[in-house]
């Protein structure tokens, strides 16, 4: 890191009153497939014959307008409107609060209301701004399971899956936020186009085991790809996997985005506990299910995750045997400094360490980015996430903010 890059306070905004997301007594539409929602609309006495028209009208208004109020819907008749606002929601989640990074990374913790006999529940969405581009990091489960000891979410037990709703509520609330989708004024079925988009990729990389909750996951994935909806290319979107090898495959053939390995380390001891779904799922089987990842080619690769502890998983020897394990796949390896979180144990590997290691992979043929650190300051980047259902209290968060302005100059 350089010195340009120093860890700041951040700002935080807090919204005005809440937007709620639709209650149980009012089942939401965006989720649902076009079948589904066709379903849905026929039980409420929408005639047959109108059906499928009806749904093409709700999937633009939704998806390609991303209205959140059935009134805004001018090409609907009164009392159409009427029975969908009695009936149904489109309304966004709550917002409980937006903070905003000083590299210009937000994060937003949303509340959802409750399932069933359950409670209301909070998840953390991300957005990343880049030059020529902004990726979306969306939460798949509330917790997660996995326990993965380098990752402040996984200090957060499982509270339940998403629901596609959800998972796609996460995107259309953060491109409401950005202004991303098409102003009032423009011509009723007009998209932006792709170059002037807030959102260009999706990295289901937020809370949560995506593979673990694979139904909603795929929903809503093949929602967002969807070419007269949300319209994001499949080559944008990428669904990163701690090793559920049962389901990689189905990830290619029913989904069909990018894939994401969270590897972390290159043998079995050492992945059994930095990633301890290895025990039932070790490195032999993970490869080669990798290998067999429909698709795969070197337009198409496999991104090799891998966090940078000191003194754990940054030798030389580590490296050479990174290249090794991987050797005939076609491959980039996300080389990620820790991103240190409250009561964690390890530190981050030494910028030459990082440099050195990257060197090495790089000169074997495998494009080995050193990923910069985004939202450090309000613990938005990679492995810190941790809805507020377990919020810090104002004393550990002012003395972590301290921890990070003091220790910087150990990254420069």
């Amino acid at each position: 890191m350089s010195g340009e890059s120093a860890v700041l306070v951040s700002d935080v905004v807090k919204t005005g009153g809440p937007v709620r997301l639709g209650s149980a007594e009012k089942p939401m539409l965006i989720g649902l497939t076009r079948e589904e929602m066709g379903t849905a609309l026929a039980e409420k006495g929408v005639p047959e014959r109108q059906v499928k028209m009806r749904v093409a009208q709700l999937w633009n208004w939704i998806y390609v307008r991303g209205v959140s109020d059935f009134d805004a819907m001018t090409n609907v008749s009164k009392d159409m409107r009427e029975m969908l606002k009695a009936n149904f929601s489109i309304a966004r989640p709550e917002i409980v609060e937006e903070q905003i990074s000083n590299d210009g990374t937000r994060k937003w913790l949303l509340r959802f209301p409750p399932r069933g006999a359950g409670r209301p529940v909070e998840v953390e969405t991300v957005y990343i701004p880049e030059e020529g581009r902004g990726t979306l990091c969306i939460s798949s489960q509330v917790g997660c399971s996995l326990t993965c000891t380098f990752c402040h979410t996984g200090t957060q037990r499982l509270v339940r899956n998403l629901t596609a709703e959800e998972i796609l509520s996460q995107l259309l609330l953060a491109r409401d936020r950005l202004g991303d989708f098409p102003d009032r004024d423009v011509p009723q079925g007009a998209m932006i186009p792709s170059s002037d988009r807030k959102v260009t990729n999706i990295v289901m990389m937020g809370m949560g085991e995506p593979l673990y909750n694979f139904e909603s996951v795929k929903t809503a994935l093949l929602i967002a790809t969807d070419g007269d909806g949300l319209s994001l290319s499949k080559r944008r979107v990428t669904l990163s996997t701690s090793g559920v090898v049962p389901e990689i495959y189905r990830t290619g053939e029913e989904i069909g985005v990018m894939l994401a390995i969270s590897l972390h380390a290159v043998r079995d001891e050492l992945r059994d506990m930095l990633v301890p779904i290895n025990k039932k799922y070790p490195l032999k089987e993970l490869i080669e299910a990798c290998r067999a990842y429909p698709g795969l080619s070197n337009a198409r690769r496999i991104t090799f995750e891998y966090v940078m502890l000191k003194g754990v998983n940054d030798s030389l020897e580590d490296a050479r045997d990174l290249v090794k394990l991987l050797k005939g796949i076609p491959a980039k390896i996300n080389l990620i400094p820790f991103n240190p979180w409250p009561g964690t144990n390890y530190q981050c590997s030494d910028w030459e360490t990082i440099e050195t290691f990257a060197e090495f992979v790089n000169s074997a043929g495998y494009a080995s980015p050193i990923r910069t650190p985004r939202g450090r300051d309000i613990l938005a980047a990679c492995g810190q996430l941790k809805s507020e259902s377990e919020r810090m209290r104002k004393t550990e968060r002012l003395a972590f903010e301290a921890m990070m302005i003091a220790g910087h100059g150990e990254d420069d």
